[in-house]
Parts: structure tokens; sequence; C-alpha cells
């Protein structure tokens, strides 16, 4: 996904970013996929609390349990566990597995992005041609030889995933660089002798870290996917743990038995990702500024 955003003409400050929230917010659909955003975060934040019964606990005689069973409010998995619980507790894991690798990627790619557009020359090129190796395979293969190679479990699989997002990070920031250092105000600082340190910090960076995190923040979506495949096909989280793409795959066989339970984690990690692209969408929209 691009994340195309409009450069402003100076460091953006409080104001604007006070302008970006009101746009925002007057957005509707963004702020629906906000709150669904902010459901399951607090949600997996207090599975521990929330969650109505032990994600682990089976029970034969609840085995793929219908939608709407007593005490398997939203059915019961192959192993007759309660779907809600382990739902809950797989956002925890799938959302973690998500959003580290993008942070962790966020801080590696936007300093090799930022050093390499400010720097230029001999810098950007020995930077930016290892990135593009990265950048020439597709992130879901990638991270699946990357995993494979490492072996299976979550660790192995979030550095999978780091590795993949470092690269279109990296050119994402090493672009919007490249266009704030030509701009009038960081080149007359430069000819006024300014340390180095402070016009990357005051003129660079402000400039720069918009772009960068919504772009980052798109690159959710795909992480939430890339890691529930991941675990689909065993690199990811093992069993018994409770993971999105761990539980789909588990229950695939149950597609004739019981569809409606074996889809519910398919349905969520679908929700996540589609509410993650409509926020950063969002976000995108509301950095445009208004001329």
């Amino acid at each position: 996904m691009s994340a195309t955003v409009a450069m402003p003409a100076k460091a953006p400050g409080t104001g604007y970013w006070r302008g970006v929230g009101r746009r925002f917010a007057r957005q509707p659909l963004a702020m629906a996929a906000a709150m669904v955003l902010l459901v399951v975060v607090l949600s997996a934040i207090g599975a521990d609390w929330i969650a109505p019964a032990d994600p682990f606990q089976t029970s034969v005689s609840r085995r793929l349990a219908a939608i709407g069973t007593p005490g398997r409010w939203l059915g019961g998995d192959e192993l007759g566990r309660d779907m809600l619980s382990r739902l809950i507790h797989g956002g925890r894991v799938s959302l973690a597995m998500a959003i580290v690798p993008v942070a962790v990627a966020l801080v590696i790619g936007g300093f090799l992005g930022v050093l390499a557009g400010y720097a230029g020359g001999a810098v950007n090129m020995a930077i930016m041609r290892v990135m593009d190796v990265f950048y020439a395979y597709p992130s879901i293969l990638l991270a699946v030889a990357i995993a494979g190679a490492l072996g299976p479990g979550m660790v192995n699989g979030m550095v999978a995933l780091t590795l993949v997002f470092v690269a279109p990070i990296a050119r994402v920031a090493e672009s919007v660089t490249t266009q704030v250092r030509a701009n009038d105000y960081v080149v007359a600082a430069r000819l006024s002798g300014a340390p180095t340190s402070m016009i990357l910090r005051r003129h660079v960076l402000n400039n720069v870290a918009g772009p960068v995190l919504v772009f980052a923040a798109s690159q959710v979506s795909v992480s939430i996917i890339a890691a529930s495949g991941l675990s689909f096909l065993g690199l990811g989280v093992s069993p018994p743990q409770a993971d999105w793409g761990l539980m789909l795959s588990a229950l695939r066989q149950a597609l004739y038995v019981n569809p409606w339970v074996a889809a519910l984690p398919g349905a969520a990690i679908f929700l996540c990702s589609m509410a993650v692209n409509i926020v950063s969408d969002g976000i995108r929209r509301a950095m445009e500024l208004r001329r």
C-alpha cells in the first residue's frame, strides 16, 4: 500500500497535529474502524480478565459446539475449548506478532532510510541496493523463507517479519528525506553552518516522521496477515497457544462439520486487517494539508 502524504512547507507544529486530529475525527468510517481497533486492543490487553473461560480447557462433549451453545457462546473448537476465550487471547498473540515486527522495522528501516536520503552519494547507493535485494521478493514469500530457515517459533516468526518490513520502510524514509533535504530551509541551515544533528532533529525528522509513520501503520495490516500465515503453516506460534492463524489451521478440517465456528478466526483476521487499513488511510487523508 502506498502512503503518499503532502509535505508541509516547514516542520509541523502543535497546530498542524491538532488539525490532523480534527480532520480524522470528521471521517465516520475511519472513526468506526478506530473504535473496532480500540476494542480489539483493549480486549487483548485485558484478556485474562475479559475471557469468560480458560482458553486451554478442553471438553470432549463440546467439540465443535455450535454458536450459541450455553457456556460456549461462540462455539467450541476441535478440542472443545471456548472459541470466544481463544479469540480474545489469540488477539493478544496475533497483534504482538503483527505490531512488534513493524515497530522494530520502523526504527531500523527509518534510520537507514534517513541516513541514505540525507547522506546521498555512495552511502545512499550502498544502503538502498541492499534494501532492493529484500524488496525484490513478495513479503509473504520472503517471510515464509526466512521463518523456514530459522525454524518455527513466535520469536523466529517476528524476526522474519521484521526483516521483511525493513526494506519498504527504508525506501519510504529515503524518498521523503531526499525531498526534505532539497528544501530551501534545510539548504539554508546547512550553509549557515548549523550542526548536522540539529538539522536532522529540527528540520528533517519532524517532516519525515509523519509520512513514514503512516506508511508503517499501513504495513501492520500486511503483518497481521503474514503472521497469521506463518502460524497457519506451522512456522509461527506453536500449539496449544491461542493464535488466529493457528486456530484457522486447526479448524480447517471442521469446515464441513461446523463452518461458522471454523470461519471465526479468519473473520477476526479480516476485520482487524481491514480496520488497520481504514485507520491508516484516514490518517493519511487527515495529514494532507489544505491550501
